[in-house]
């Protein structure tokens, strides 16, 4: 059933985002291009959220150097033992970068209480498939192992990550499972990318005018996949992998206005049908990339309270 409509408001600020965004797929075909176009954009003039400490440091992974910033929440004090998410940034494998998840990141940290180790994996299509799934992996494993340098508790770290940054906190509790690693205690899945095969009915009904288009989306795949690669991989689409079992319980955010919303609906019923404790909710007149927008987009509001509630549940 298709989506209610957004209110004027949300109609408005989807429409002035669109305006900035780099219409790749249709317009535009230059990675490097639509790096700079979206880095001209106009920054949000909202203050940053402030957060107890924030480190920049680099970790080996599986390319060499592997930047991450760790975020401690506002409130805590260096001594405390806080759980730990390890956080994977949306922009279609291609885009965006620690620092245009900065804010999510230290919000999430407050709303959760825990430890945020936000990775700068490589991005096709100079490194394409498996290469970000790999820096997740290996990122992850490194907050687990050196959970105490940093004040996290080993025992209680999750994924987490938005759009493609989503796709990758999904890839690793298969990657884990398959390699004999610790499971994440739980993973936070906000409209992940999951399938590519593109084939349900939100790509139909939410193809063009809410923000994110089928044809990024077939783009932003043809760059990280390439002309060789295999994008059935289960590392790549999770959502066709065969065997689910085994995996850490899973709470997906799908918009309704978004091209990825059935995938995300039928990856979180697969995940549940496969014996993981998985939910999903879909949430009306919300789009795609909203999660930090809910003084704008009561939806988006509402989306960012039960994620971080679910997070908060399973951490504790």
């Amino acid at each position: 059933m298709p989506a209610t409509p957004p209110e004027p408001a949300v109609r408005g600020l989807i429409d002035a985002m669109t305006s900035v965004f780099p219409q790749v797929g249709t317009e535009l075909d230059d990675a490097v291009q639509a790096r700079a176009l979206l880095g001209a954009a106009p920054k949000s003039p909202a203050p940053v959220v402030p957060v107890a400490d924030v480190r920049d440091r680099i970790i080996p992974g599986p390319g060499g150097d592997l930047p991450v910033r760790i975020y401690r929440p506002l409130g805590s004090q260096e001594s405390d033992v806080l759980p730990v998410v390890v956080f994977l940034h949306g922009g279609g494998w291609v885009l965006c970068s620690i620092d245009s998840h900065d804010q999510t990141c230290r919000s999430l940290a407050n709303a959760t209480g825990a430890v945020f180790v936000s990775v700068e994996y490589r991005l096709a299509p100079e490194t394409r498939f498996p290469g970000a799934a790999e820096d997740a992996y290996a990122a992850y494993i490194w907050a687990r192992e050196n959970a105490a340098e940093f004040g996290g508790d080993p025992a209680r770290v999750a994924v987490a990550g938005d759009s493609a940054g989503g796709n990758l906190a999904a890839a690793v509790p298969l990657m884990a499972r398959d390699r004999g690693a610790a499971q994440p205690t739980f993973q936070l899945l906000l409209y992940p990318v999951v399938d590519h095969r593109r084939a349900t009915d939100s790509y139909t009904e939410n193809a063009t005018g809410y923000f994110l288009t089928a044809a990024q989306l077939a783009w932003f795949w043809r760059q990280y996949i390439g002309p060789d690669g295999d994008p059935a991989h289960p590392y790549a689409s999770p959502g066709t992998a065969e065997d689910l079992s085994g995996l850490a319980p899973a709470f997906v955010v799908a918009p309704a206005l978004d091209p990825l919303r059935d995938e995300g609906v039928a990856y979180a019923e697969r995940l549940a049908a496969a014996g993981v404790p998985a939910e999903y909710r879909v949430y009306e007149g919300m789009f795609h990339g909203a999660i930090s927008m809910g003084a704008l987009v009561p939806s988006a509001a509402a989306a960012f309270a039960d994620a971080t509630e679910a997070l908060r549940k399973a951490l504790a």
